[in-house]
């Protein structure tokens, strides 16, 4: 009877252990596969350079300017320094008020150049007849409806040069970054069609390389054209109209023309 309940104990601790390793080895070799670690995925890191394809973009955004850079003189002779520092003094002061009358803030005006130098006899001579004073003030103008009456105001106050008005835009950033991506996205079109052509397809960027340039258009010819460089050649919708005048003005404000240039080479699939 003994032999028997012993052989009954051995079978059932035998079925428990069979039914433990069947419930839980499963979940243990499904918790170990998930706990090993993964293969890491290889990603491409070089670029096929055997094959390109080399293009160019461009675009122009033109727009109105929204401000103006005025630099006026007063050149003023005496026969000895003191003098003439004097003379220039007076004239460069009266002129400066006759401006700020017309709401030009004083942040706004300031010494774009002072030059004092000695008058000769004669061009071979080296006797001093006198001295010469150059005083150039550089005044920006944030309502451009206002060049005429500056410009006026200032020779009637004693300005007796005019060295340049120039017409600008306080966002050049933004159309330089607008005629950029006009500029990529254009480059990117044209190596699409070429790859295309040739049965092909683009792939990575291999160089990109850009220039940038402004012009102004307008009636004032300005000294330096590349003093505002921007940068855009598709045309983009203008904030203003060309030639348009405002107000009464004898001024046509013109457009400033910001374009962007932009090589690119990519490598073909």
């Amino acid at each position: 009877m003994k032999r028997i309940t012993s052989t009954i104990n051995i079978i059932s601790i035998s079925l428990l252990v069979f039914f433990l390793l069947d419930f839980y080895l499963p979940n243990f070799n499904t918790q170990t596969a998930r706990s090993a670690p993964q293969p890491v995925k290889e990603f491409q890191t070089s670029c096929n350079s055997n094959r390109t394809v080399q293009v160019t973009g461009s675009a122009t955004v033109k727009v109105t300017p929204d401000r103006v850079l005025i630099q006026l003189g007063v050149q003023s002779n005496g026969s000895t320094p003191t003098m003439v520092q004097d003379i220039n003094s007076k004239a460069i002061q009266k002129v400066i008020k006759s401006v700020q009358s017309l709401g030009i803030q004083p942040k706004d005006i300031s010494t774009d150049w002072y030059i004092v130098e000695p008058v000769y006899d004669s061009n071979d001579s080296l006797y001093i007849k006198g001295y010469r004073i150059n005083n150039v003030i550089a005044i920006t103008l944030r309502d451009v409806s206002k060049v005429s009456q500056v410009t006026v105001k200032a020779l009637e106050a004693g300005a007796n040069q005019v060295i340049n008005v120039e017409f600008y835009s306080s966002e050049l950033r933004k159309y330089r970054d607008q005629a950029r991506e006009l500029a990529m996205k254009a480059a990117n079109e044209k190596a699409q069609s070429l790859a295309n052509a040739a049965g092909a397809e683009i792939g990575c960027v291999l160089s990109v390389n850009e220039s940038t340039r402004s012009h102004y258009y307008g009636w004032w010819y300005g000294r330096d054209h590349n003093l505002w460089t921007q940068n855009v050649t598709q045309n983009v919708t203008s904030t203003g109209d060309m030639g348009s005048s405002a107000g009464d003005e004898p001024i046509s404000l013109g457009q400033i023309s910001i374009s962007a240039d932009v090589g690119m080479t990519f490598g073909l699939n």
